[in-house]
């Protein structure tokens, strides 16, 4: 006697993990806007006159979008971060902004940021 065949459905797999910090918890990626990398903190580190500085007009801890005004050239730049950084500034802060390697420093705590459209810093 032949025994059933059980045939188990394909489990379905996403093309892109998701981050932890989409549930609420400490980031798990490195990708733009999520969880500073130790090289890209020791980058902008070692470039100290890449820095510019700026105060945040507005922040959405709910989305993790920040706008910054440059007080070099009154540039406003809308930048993402997904690990809490929208929620830990408020406008009128001022901050500093490394455009090379994305890092925004409040008060010395810095963020990997990524453009709110894209993986740089976006300026209009």
């Amino acid at each position: 006697m032949a025994s059933p065949q059980h045939r188990q459905q394909p489990a379905e797999v996403r093309e892109r993990p998701v981050c932890m910090c989409v549930h609420g918890q400490r980031c798990s990626s490195y990708a733009p806007g999520h969880a500073l990398h130790l090289i890209q903190a020791r980058l902008a580190r070692a470039t100290p006159s890449e820095w510019a500085d700026a105060l945040v007009e507005a922040s959405d801890a709910r989305s993790g979008v920040i706008v910054l005004r440059r007080l070099d050239d009154d540039t406003v730049v809308t930048v993402w971060n997904g690990a809490g950084a929208a929620g830990a500034v408020e406008p009128g802060l001022p901050v500093a902004l490394h455009e090379r390697y994305d890092v925004l420093d409040a008060g010395g705590r810095r963020w990997n940021i990524a453009s709110a459209w894209g993986n740089a810093a976006q300026r209009r």
